[in-house]
């Protein structure tokens, strides 16, 4: 560039005022009231198109900020951890999401009405009542389902052989006799003076 081209620089800069925004998300500058040095030398240089205006003193270009303008700005400010990488545009860590990471992000989404939300920096479901798991995928069943599984709150689908809301009833395909107790699918316990699969013998007595 020469110095008739730098000449309508100096002008511009000399006439570019930074402000301080106290408390906002801003992006923060000083005042400038500069002389134009166009023989001046920065080491290291400026990035991103920033002007080096006086010996190890640059001018950054809109969006960046910094010794060497090497920091991009985004506004408002990545939330939650993120990294701005260029003007405007953040980094998200895990968990997090949208344009400037203020989104809550849970891996697979959560299932049956949990809600996705920050615990300690860190995306998590709450699942509602009756839904437990780290996506709310398992159904809770207070009354424990001994021989079967939840499948809703407080619903049991119970194996073969099995009934009831706890799965807790055997079932036997032919009734036991005798005041036989059907304990375990297609088994039965006789009374003391009564054998066989349904207690249908009598025991000899010796």
């Amino acid at each position: 560039m020469g110095f008739a081209g730098l000449g309508s620089a100096v002008l511009c800069l000399a006439s570019l005022v930074a402000f301080v925004s106290a408390g906002s998300d801003a992006p923060r500058g000083v005042a400038l009231g500069f002389v134009f040095d166009p023989k001046a030398k920065c080491d290291p240089p400026c990035e991103h198109a920033g002007v080096c205006i006086r010996n190890n003193t640059c001018n950054c270009n809109k969006g960046y900020e910094g010794e060497t303008c090497q920091f991009a700005i985004c506004y408002p400010k990545c939330k939650n951890g993120g990294m701005c990488l260029r003007p405007g545009k953040c980094r998200c860590p895990l968990g997090f999401g949208g344009r400037y990471c203020h989104k809550v992000m849970c891996d697979g989404g959560c299932w049956n009405g949990g809600e996705c939300t920050a615990v300690n920096g860190v995306a998590k479901c709450i699942c509602p009542s009756g839904w437990t798991g780290s996506k709310c995928q398992e159904a809770v069943c207070p009354q424990d389902c001994k021989n079967g599984i939840c499948v809703a709150p407080g619903i049991c689908s119970c194996s073969e052989g099995w009934l009831g809301g706890a799965c807790h009833t055997a079932v036997c395909s032919q009734p036991c006799l005798n005041g036989g107790k059907c304990i375990s699918p297609n088994k039965c316990r006789c009374r003391p003076l009564f054998t066989g699969p349904r207690c249908e013998d009598r025991k000899n007595p010796h």
